[in-house]
């Protein structure tokens, strides 16, 4: 692939780094490429993971993606909550986990699978009255967000190693980790929040076929240096 190709139009993975929006991701390569691109959904800027990117004329495909099933790895933290239910946000409760055994961890994500009805997080892009629901939450403003049905396919634990619990998931188009995670510790009558998220794949695409964003950029300048000695040498 070169980089007139992308900018005429293509499907692209990436692996999100931590700390970084999906749009800090689509103006990294919008700026390399010099092409239209646009993302397919949305991570959140502590999770890592795939992003599938549209470019060119591919962008008006972008909705077919969003539709697509998801798979996540993550890890949660008993016994604490924290206001975005991530960590975003400082620990605002803690809570007891003595009663907490791997059994009724294993046990709690029956209560889960299959379709339920979910409430987003407060801090969120969906939006209350205009404004994204998480611009009114860093503002301290108080309300609820209705609850949507939303469908687990799986939730497998890996690991148990408390206060943490490694687990992996597949879920529908719209589902809140976050929010899962919250639920699950009010579930085992205690709080969790969501301490690590990754993205593996997205439909058919897979997170091992995605660009690192360095390695991404190195191409991308090996491009243009073979542009530049082509325009130099006449070729």
């Amino acid at each position: 692939m070169t980089i007139e190709e992308i900018r005429q139009g293509a499907v692209m993975l990436f692996n999100k780094p931590f700390d970084w929006s999906s749009f800090d991701v689509v103006k990294k390569v919008k700026r390399l490429t010099q092409a239209k691109v646009g993302h397919a959904g949305t991570l959140d800027p502590f999770a890592t993971g795939l992003l599938i990117l549209c470019t060119g004329k591919f962008t008006k495909r972008i909705i077919q993606f969003q539709d697509l099933e998801k798979e996540y790895t993550g890890t949660m933290t008993l016994g604490a909550t924290t206001p975005s239910f991530d960590l975003e946000k400082p620990v605002d409760h803690i809570y007891d986990i003595k009663h907490i055994s791997e059994a009724k961890i294993i046990n709690a994500t029956l209560l889960f699978e299959g379709e339920t009805m979910q409430a987003p997080p407060a801090f969120s892009a969906v939006f209350v009255e205009g404004r994204r629901s998480y611009k009114k939450a860093r503002q301290g403003e108080v309300f609820q967000l209705e609850k949507r049905k939303v469908l687990l396919h799986k939730f497998v634990i890996t690991a148990v190693a408390l206060p943490e619990v490694s687990f992996r998931i597949v879920c529908s188009k719209g589902f809140y980790v976050r929010s899962l995670v919250n639920d699950f510790g009010k579930a085992l009558h205690s709080g969790a929040y969501l301490s690590a998220l990754c993205r593996t794949r997205i439909g058919n695409y897979h997170l091992s076929d995605a660009w690192q964003m360095e390695d991404f950029a190195t191409f991308v300048n090996g491009q243009q240096s073979k542009e530049y000695a082509s325009i130099n040498t006449g070729e």
